[in-house]
């Protein structure tokens, strides 16, 4: 018996192998990369995560300012920052919608959402005076994932939508 023979012949018995760095490696780049509705939203999310980080350092970074000083440079940044990571990589819109409009129409968007989440959080002080901060917490992050999923699907559908040519 050849020793490819008996090589395949152990490989047959452990099992097909699934995946290795070689082989799916390239599949997952190309999946991520794609324009499928799952390729955005992951993108979308990481793009998110960014952002929220930027946010987190910039509110640390600057609270010597003062918390609303803070959180308004926080959001400000962050949201052009997301903004324009969203044109380039999340929806590949660069060549199709410029700076300005992405500014004015996603941070419009963002707006929206932050005023939603406001008011999710000015409702749970009606509701429920004295409502411990975890509930809080809770409600906005609740609130907050329903608006990212609207805040995609507007992204997706209106400002960054491919028009047939």
């Amino acid at each position: 018996m050849s020793s490819s023979t008996v090589t395949h012949s152990r490989a047959d018995a452990r099992g097909p192998r699934i995946c290795s760095p070689r082989t799916c490696g390239p599949k997952i780049k190309a999946r991520f990369l794609g324009e499928s509705v799952t390729a955005q939203f992951a993108r979308f999310v990481f793009v998110g995560g960014v952002s929220n980080i930027l946010y987190a350092s910039l509110f640390l970074g600057l609270a010597a300012l003062g918390s609303f000083t803070a959180n308004v440079i926080g959001i400000a940044a962050s949201t052009v920052l997301a903004n324009e990571l969203h044109r380039r990589h999340t929806f590949h819109a660069a060549e199709r919608v410029g700076w300005f409009q992405t500014q004015w129409e996603a941070g419009g968007l963002a707006l929206v959402g932050l005023a939603l989440g406001t008011a999710a959080l000015a409702a749970v002080h009606i509701l429920f005076p004295g409502a411990s901060s975890l509930v809080q917490i809770v409600a906005v992050v609740a609130v907050s994932g329903v608006i990212g999923a609207l805040r995609f699907l507007a992204l997706r559908g209106w400002v960054f939508y491919t028009r047939a040519v």
